[in-house]
C-alpha cells in the first residue's frame, strides 16, 4: 500500500490523503479545501495531484471546509464512488457546501464583471450549488463505534474524536493480498473537557496512523478559564471604552462555544447588558443543526439542559440574516458583540465589520482560534499595523486581542493522551499532517521520545510506501 498526500502537508488546510490499495483501489481520506494561503489558494484548489475518477471511495473525518471543501469539486471532475459520513456530519456538510457554492458563485459573478470591461477571459468558480446537490446524493451515512464493511476488503469504524459536532476519526481494516493494514487517521482532535461536545474516544491498535498536529507544540490555558476571559474582553471593550467587540468565529463549533459561554455567563448574572449578534446565516443554520443533535453533548451540557433547554440562547441575542440588517449593524455607533463568519476572517461578513471598525481606536478584534499566518486574521493576530482588505490598505487603530482558552484543537498534552491507547512498538509508520512545519519538526521530537519509531513529516504530494 502507498499513501499520497495532496494537502495539509506541511501545512493546516486543505486535508486530503489518498491510500492505494493494489490492485488498483484508490481511497481519499478528506477532500478539503486550501484557506488563508495568500495568492496560492486559487492555484492549490485547482490542482488535485491525481485523478479524482480514479477514485473509488471518499472518507469524511469531520465538517470543516478544510477538509471537506472540494467534495463538489471532486464530483465534477469526474467523481463517482461512495461518500462515507457521520450523520451529524451529513447535516453540517450540506449547509457548510451550498454556502460555499454561493460565495464562490457571487464572486466569481463580481470578478467577470471586471474581466468584461477589460476585455479579459471569464473564470468559473470551482464549483455550483447543482454539484454540491450532486455531491450530497452520494453520502453514506455512518454512526460512531459501528463497524462497517465498505467492500469484502475495506472495513471502517468511526469514533469520536471531540472536535467539531460529528467529528471522527476513521480506523481502516484493509486486506491487501494475505496482509491486514490497520490504520487510523485522526481527522482533528479534539480537546478533553471540552465546553460542549465529548472528549475523544480511545480507538483501535494501528500499524498506521495519520495524526493532525496544529498545535503539537503549545499547551492551552484551562479550558474553565473561557468565560471569565471572554467577559473581560466584552468589559473592557463595552462598557469601558464604549466599542464594539468583533470576533471572527467558524459558523461550526467556535460560535456555538462563544453562544454556550454567553449564556452561562447570562445564567450566572454577569453578562453586560449590551446587544449582542450572530451575524451569519450560516452560523445561524448550523447553530439549529447543533441543537438538534444532542447525543455528541457532553454530561455537562446534558445537565444544564435540564434547567435551560437551550444553552446557546439568552437575552439579548439578536440573529443578522439579510445584508441590509448586517450593513445597518456596521454603521452602529452603540457598544455591541459582533460574532461572525469567518474564523480567518479571510470572507463572509466579517471582513466587511472589521474595514468598517477596524480605524477605530474604542473598538477590539477578538481572535479565538487559529489563523492560517497569510490569511486577515492571521496577520491581525500577529500584530500588523496595516493590512489590506477588499485591496484597499486600512491602517489600524483598533485593539486586537487574542482568546487562547477556546480551541477546537487539541495541544501537544491531549494529543498524546489520545495516542494513548497505542503501543508505540506496534505503530509501523505515524505520519504528521494538518500542521505548520516548525511545529511539526518539535511534535516528532516529542513523539519519538514517547517511543514510536518512524515519524515522518509529509511534503505535498508525496507518495510513501508502507509495507
Amino acid at each position: 500500500m502507498k499513501i499520497s498526500f495532496h494537502g495539509a502537508a506541511r501545512t493546516v488546510t486543505g486535508s486530503k490523503h489518498l491510500l492505494h490499495i493494489k490492485p488498483d483501489k484508490k481511497i481519499l481520506l478528506d477532500c478539503g479545501m486550501f484557506q488563508g494561503m495568500g495568492r496560492e489558494t486559487i492555484r492549490l484548489n485547482k490542482e488535485w495531484g491525481f485523478l479524482p475518477a480514479e477514485v473509488n471511495y471518499v472518507i469524511i473525518s469531520h465538517a470543516h471546509i478544510d477538509h471537506i471543501g472540494l467534495l463538489p469539486k471532486l464530483v465534477k471532475d469526474g467523481f463517482i464512488g461512495r461518500i462515507f459520513i457521520t450523520p451529524a456530519s451529513a447535516d453540517l456538510a450540506n449547509i457548510m457546501l451550498r454556502d460555499s457554492a454561493r460565495i464562490q458563485e457571487a464572486d466569481t459573478a463580481y470578478i467577470n464583471r471586471e474581466r468584461e470591461k477589460e476585455g479579459r477571459e471569464l473564470v468559473e468558480p470551482l464549483y455550483t450549488e447543482e454539484d454540491v446537490y450532486n455531491t450530497v446524493q452520494l453520502f453514506e451515512m455512518v454512526d460512531y463505534n459501528q463497524p462497517f464493511q465498505i467492500d469484502e476488503a475495506v472495513a471502517l469504524l468511526y469514533t469520536d474524536c471531540g472536535h467539531i459536532l460529528g467529528s471522527a476519526a476513521v480506523n481502516l481494516k484493509i486486506l491487501e493480498g494475505d496482509k491486514i493494514h490497520r490504520l487510523t487517521f485522526s481527522g482533528d482532535v479534539g480537546r478533553y473537557r471540552d465546553l460542549i461536545l465529548r472528549s475523544p474516544q480511545s480507538f483501535p491498535q494501528a500499524d498506521i496512523i495519520l495524526l493532525e498536529s496544529t498545535y503539537g507544540n503549545k499547551l492551552h490555558p484551562l479550558v474553565t478559564s473561557a468565560a471569565d476571559d471572554l467577559l473581560a474582553h466584552i468589559t473592557e471593550t463595552c462598557i469601558k471604552k464604549k466599542g464594539k467587540l468583533i470576533i471572527p468565529a467558524f459558523s461550526v463549533g467556535r460560535t456555538q462555544e462563544l453562544l454556550y459561554l454567553l449564556n452561562r455567563l447570562d445564567l450566572e448574572k454577569r453578562l453586560p447588558q449590551v446587544p449582542y449578534y450572530v451575524d451569519s446565516p450560516l452560523s445561524i443554520h448550523a447553530t439549529e443543526i447543533v441543537k438538534h443533535h444532542p447525543e455528541c453533548f457532553n454530561k455537562r451540557v446534558e445537565n444544564l439542559l435540564r434547567q435551560d433547554d437551550d444553552v446557546f440562547d439568552f437575552e439579548g441575542l439578536s440573529y443578522t440574516r439579510s445584508v441590509e440588517e448586517s450593513m445597518a449593524l456596521s454603521d452602529k455607533e452603540e457598544p455591541c458583540v459582533i460574532i461572525s463568519a469567518s474564523g480567518m476572517a479571510e470572507a463572509g461578513r466579517v471582513k466587511h465589520h472589521i474595514a468598517q471598525n477596524i480605524r477605530n481606536e474604542r473598538n477590539t478584534i477578538l481572535i479565538v482560534g487559529y489563523c492560517e499566518p497569510q490569511s486577515l486574521g492571521g496577520r491581525l493576530r500577529a500584530g500588523a499595523q496595516e493590512v489590506s482588505i477588499f485591496g484597499k490598505p486600512f491602517f489600524r487603530k483598533a485593539d486586537v486581542a487574542v482568546m487562547e482558552s477556546l480551541s477546537a484543537h487539541g495541544d501537544y498534552e491531549d494529543l498524546c493522551q489520545w495516542l494513548s491507547s497505542q503501543n508505540p512498538e506496534a505503530v509501523k509508520k505515524l505520519f504528521l499532517v494538518h500542521g505548520e512545519y516548525e511545529v511539526q519538526t518539535e511534535f516528532r521530537d516529542r513523539l519519538l521520545k514517547k517511543g514510536f519509531k518512524d515519524v515522518e513529516i509529509p511534503a505535498l504530494h508525496e507518495t510513501v510506501g508502507v509495507n
